[in-house]
């Protein structure tokens, strides 16, 4: 790890508290932000504290959010009968991306991981739960991510939702197991989408 001049040491060791970025990527981004001109890095400053104080969560969706409630849940375009769950906003991202997706959704923040000591309570299934009851929705498709993790998740929901008389589907497996869905292409992501099915 680098040791030198003092703020140079503390931006690299800021930088190997996000993931995937390790002592040499972060030694790296640092010296390249060395390099280049003030207003550039002032920019890159002033995007990080707008997001911190401009982005929140959706109090109905938990999708990241400049307005509450969200552009998607404000739509009266979007289907109302049709709700999508996902374990995190970039899933909503990739399924926006394909365009072939016109109901809501909502974001569960991760996926029951008892390994990772995450359990059914850290995630947003009370707020989903609570949304379905009385509501006009007729189905739920349950697009965690096809691993351990999502899988799980998806049985725990599909328990937990059946009983309300509401249709649950899962997307289909053109999903590659162990993947995530931010990484997944357009075509993959619509294909899964439409070859959903009742769980």
């Amino acid at each position: 790890m680098y040791t030198g001049v003092e703020p140079v040491a503390r931006l690299i060791e800021e930088f190997t508290k996000l993931p995937g970025i390790g002592p040499k990527t972060a030694q790296r981004l640092t010296f390249h932000l060395l390099r280049l001109p003030a207003e550039q890095a002032r920019s890159l400053a002033e995007a990080i504290v707008q997001v911190k104080d401009r982005v929140f969560f959706c109090s109905t969706c938990h999708n990241i959010t400049e307005t509450d409630p969200c552009a998607i849940c404000a739509s009266q375009e979007r289907d109302r009968s049709l709700i999508c769950v996902v374990e995190e906003p970039l899933d909503v991202l990739a399924l926006e991306r394909t365009r072939g997706f016109k109901g809501l959704y909502h974001v569960l923040h991760g996926a029951i991981s008892p390994v990772d000591g995450i359990g059914p309570e850290e995630l947003r299934i009370d707020s989903l739960l609570s949304r379905l009851k009385g509501s006009p929705v007729k189905e739920v498709i349950l697009a965690t991510n096809p691993n351990l993790e999502g899988e799980a998740t998806a049985m725990y929901l599909q328990r937990l939702i059946s009983p309300l008389g509401i249709m649950v589907t899962r997307l289909a497996r053109g999903l590659p197991v162990g993947s995530d869905l931010e990484y997944a292409d357009e075509v993959t992501l619509t294909r899964a989408l439409e070859g959903r099915r009742e769980m």
